[in-house]
């Protein structure tokens, strides 16, 4: 492990700091574990405060154009109020839920260029320092999975994945930001579609899929569909997956009700089966292909670029590491 030094709170000779995280990747609404790992320096200091919060590279557009920046997206206490000795060792174990949209990094552990980080905070002598920064990993969630591979087995490739800031309206989504994943056309909707972006909104007992179609002739098309959580294994998802391109393709209106999403184009709630079925390999294998080289390591990944006011602070190169290792 390598702890960072506290620079910041009270100078040279100070704590330091390392958070490790538990396990594998996480999952939506899951619990995050881990521990906080302090070091006491020189002299004794009283640990006012230890917190933890969940940051992502988002892209950000804007008058001046489009930049990529930081948000936090949540943020967590995990400790503090006690004094930490002279060269003391302390280790503090948590568990802190994720967000439910707390997006997707990885499916079978191939990347898909998300990054997200999880940074500690810690306020020593009144002042608070930014010390650890630790990449994220997130799986999908049964049900998300289960969409991607019918996406691959109907034979739509993996182009790319971000995260906008901004929001879709009419959908219940609550992080300042959504999480985009660009797929490539299959042949039998090649002549329809120029390209697909798909958006997972999950919540507790289900996952809103957002599907935006950049349909050729230069038209979008926008729709939404719920699915539950315990449906997972329970639908034939390469069918179903395939009626929601079909209705896109053929300017159906899904069923139900008829919120503006604030884009051109067809939006609404509901399911609808198609009479079509391809096989072929899931997205997994698709994003395996595709994804090489996309991901970015947390530490010195991150841009430092200029965002509009509301993204908060970026990440930065953190290369004042202390060099202490166990």
């Amino acid at each position: 492990m390598v702890f960072k030094r506290l620079l910041g709170a009270i100078g040279v000779g100070g704590p330091s700091v390392d958070t490790v995280l538990d396990g594998a990747a996480a999952l939506p609404g899951g619990a995050l574990t881990g521990r906080v790992m302090l070091r006491g320096g020189g002299s004794a200091v009283e640990i006012e405060h230890i917190g933890l919060e969940l940051v992502a590279r988002v892209e950000a557009e804007h008058e001046e154009g489009e930049s990529e920046g930081a948000v936090a997206f949540e943020r967590f206490t995990v400790g503090g109020g006690f004094r930490l000795g002279e060269h003391e060792e302390r280790e503090l174990p948590f568990s802190v839920p994720l967000p439910w949209e707390t997006p997707v990094t990885e499916l079978h552990g191939q990347p898909l260029g998300i990054v997200l980080g999880v940074r500690t905070e810690v306020a020593v002598a009144g002042a608070r320092d930014k010390g650890d920064l630790d990449p994220l990993a997130v799986r999908p969630l049964p049900v998300q999975e289960a969409v991607l591979e019918a996406f691959g087995r109907l034979g739509f490739g993996f182009r790319s994945a971000d995260l906008e800031y901004g929001r879709i309206g009419g959908t219940g989504q609550r992080l300042p930001f959504y999480q985009e994943i660009e797929l490539t056309p299959a042949p039998q909707y090649a002549y329809a579609l120029n390209e697909l972006e798909l958006t997972f909104l999950s919540s507790p007992t289900s996952v809103e899929v957002v599907l935006e179609a950049d349909k050729r002739g230069g038209h979008d098309a926008l729709t939404r569909f719920v699915v539950h959580h315990e449906d997972a294994q329970a639908r034939d998802w390469e069918t179903e997956v395939d009626g929601w391109i079909r209705q896109l393709t053929e300017h159906r209106d899904a069923y139900g009700s008829h919120a503006a999403y604030g884009h051109d184009g067809v939006s609404g709630i509901g399911h609808h089966s198609g009479d079509s079925h391809h096989s072929g390999p899931g997205l997994g294998t698709a994003v395996a292909a595709g994804a090489a080289g996309l991901a970015v390591g947390v530490v010195g990944g991150m841009v430092a670029a200029e965002v509009v006011d509301e993204i908060g602070d970026f990440f930065e190169d953190d290369g004042d590491e202390d060099s202490d290792e166990d």
